[in-house]
């Protein structure tokens, strides 16, 4: 048997910050939409917002975007956005660069594959 991940759900207390960021500022299509949910195409895996008070544990999950030029894609973002991205880190091998949705849920910019 095999399970494929399909969705993330975020549970938000903010419907419409969230669906800005994750929709209009990440650029992400709605493919789902009813009364406390909003469920976004983000590749092999979508990202659904759930209404509702998040209770996350000690290290929340981070969600983490591919995007070949991070400086560029963290400009971005930060104009549109969030401003909350710190600066792009280089490993030799990939760049990164880390930051917070609305709600406050690590979000990633990388360029690993």
């Amino acid at each position: 048997m095999q399970f494929d991940l399909n969705r993330v759900i975020i549970f938000t207390d903010n419907m419409t910050k969230m669906e800005e960021f994750y929709g209009t500022a990440i650029g992400l299509k709605v493919v789902g939409k009813e009364d406390g949910w909003i469920e976004f195409s983000a590749g092999r895996c979508n990202i659904a917002l759930h209404s509702g008070r998040a209770k996350p544990g000690n290290r929340p999950p981070k969600l983490s975007f591919y995007a070949q030029d991070v400086a560029a894609a963290r400009a971005y973002l930060v104009k549109r956005a969030s401003p909350d991205f710190g600066p792009v880190k280089s490993t030799g091998t990939f760049d990164m660069c880390d930051g917070k949705d609305p709600d406050g849920n690590p979000v990633q910019i990388s360029s690993r594959k």
